[in-house]
This record gives C-alpha cells, sequence and structure tokens, in this order.
C-alpha cells in the first residue's frame, strides 16, 4: 500500500487525501453525534436502555460507520505523511505515528460504543444481574465511550499542531492553512481536561476546528498541492 502510494502523484496524493479527510468526518462522527447521543436520557439508565435496545439495526449501523472512519483516518494519515515527507521526514514520521495511535484508540471506542447493546442483551451470561444493574452498566459504557473519544482527540489535537507546522514550512501549500490548523489543534488538546474542553467546545473549540480542517480539506480536494514546488523540496530534501 505505501508502495502505491508513493508511486502517486503529489496532486493525487493530495486529493485523495482531502476525499479520506472529508469521508472520516462523515463516517466517524455521525454515529456518536446523530445516533448514541439522541438515545442517551441523562440521568435516567432505564429509559436509555429502552432506546438502545429499541435502535439495534440503528447502532449496528454505527459501529460499522465507525469502523469506516477508522479505515478512512489510517488512509488519511498515510497519504498526509507521504505528502509532507519532503517538509520534515523526522516531524511527519512522528505526526504519522501520532495519528496512528490515535486510529487504534478510535477502534477501541468503537467497541464501546457497541458495548451497551451487547450487555443488555446479554441473556444468559449476564443473567446474575438485575436488569436494573445491567442498565446501569449499560449507561456506564456510553460515558465510558465519550471518554475514549476525548483521549483520541487529544491525539488528533497533536497531529494537527505538527501538521500545521509541515504545512507552514511547506512551498507546495498555502501556509495560512498550517497556522489554522494549528489553532484547531491547539483546541482539541484541551480534551486533556475535559471540563475545560466542553466549556470551551461552543464557540471556540468548534470554530477553531471549523476555520482549521474544513479550509485544508476542500484545498486538498480542489486545488492539490503546486507540484513542481513538491518536487523541488523533495530534492532539496534529499541532498542534504
Amino acid at each position: 500500500m505505501m508502495e502505491r502510494i508513493a508511486e502517486a502523484s503529489p496532486r493525487f496524493k493530495a486529493r485523495m487525501a482531502g476525499v479520506f479527510q472529508l469521508l472520516e468526518a462523515i463516517t466517524a462522527a455521525c454515529p456518536g453525534v446523530f445516533i448514541l447521543d439522541r438515545l442517551v436520557v441523562s440521568g435516567n439508565a432505564a429509559a436509555t436502555a429502552a432506546n438502545i435496545l429499541g435502535h439495534e439495526r440503528l447502532l449496528w449501523l454505527g459501529f460499522t460507520s465507525l469502523l469506516i472512519g477508522v479505515m478512512c483516518h489510517i488512509a488519511w494519515a498515510l497519504l498526509m505523511y507521504e505528502l509532507l515527507k519532503p517538509v520534515n521526514r523526522s516531524v511527519s514520521l512522528l505526526a504519522a505515528f501520532v495519528i496512528l495511535v490515535g486510529c487504534a484508540i478510535q477502534a477501541i471506542t468503537s467497541l464501546f460504543y457497541l458495548a451497551p447493546l451487547l450487555i443488555l442483551q446479554g441473556g444468559r451470561s449476564l443473567s446474575a444481574f438485575a436488569p436494573e444493574q445491567l442498565q446501569a452498566l449499560a449507561l456506564m459504557f456510553v460515558k465510558l465511550n465519550n471518554y475514549a473519544n476525548d483521549i483520541n482527540l487529544v491525539f488528533f489535537g497533536l497531529w494537527c499542531i505538527l501538521t500545521g507546522y509541515l504545512i507552514f514550512r511547506s512551498t507546495f501549500l498555502p501556509r495560512i492553512l498550517g497556522v489554522l490548523l494549528a489553532i484547531g489543534g491547539l483546541g482539541w488538546v484541551t480534551y486533556l481536561y475535559p471540563p475545560l474542553a466542553y466549556h470551551l467546545f461552543i464557540p471556540y473549540i468548534a470554530a477553531a476546528s471549523a476555520l482549521g480542517e474544513i479550509p485544508l480539506e476542500f484545498w486538498l480536494i480542489v486545488m492539490g498541492v503546486n507540484a513542481q514546488r513538491w518536487r523541488e523540496q523533495a530534492s532539496a530534501g534529499e541532498r542534504q
């Protein structure tokens, strides 16, 4: 896979990176925001359990979407590594490592996403627990899913900062895209302390993320990169 990516033209890599960024945003965000969060009744484990059991197919669809999101994120990470390694191979490799750790956390989070449904449908394997205990356990896994997602956002924020630095230092992408992406990354890093991040999310973190990620996404898809400058920077890096 890496050999095929390496052989592709820089403009094609950039456009495919933008496509996978868009696909990851859709497939990874929708299950949590539009499915699981809407089924949770705050402080009411019984009502939450009833909602989860009543939307089994929807939850399985969300789980599938999350796995597709992980695969899109990995492809996006590899493409961005190939695209930005002429700027600084070491920093680009570090960014790739950080985001791949985030992808692993993202995959684990998808299991937490599905865990409440599996617990409530446990049958004989969980017969020792009372229904109220199962409902409370399912709600706990919903909360655990949220905390795991917060950890993933921290790693994504670090990746945004590193990638923003690389874009700023590049000669083939607009520097402003790197600045905006790094600012958005700083917002995601605040999830090191979730209470602060929850307080700042609307409007600060959400606005910084949108201003950093959406312009980059559409620039990559529509404009790609300046292929000549990319090759010049790649050649200069090889001579050093």
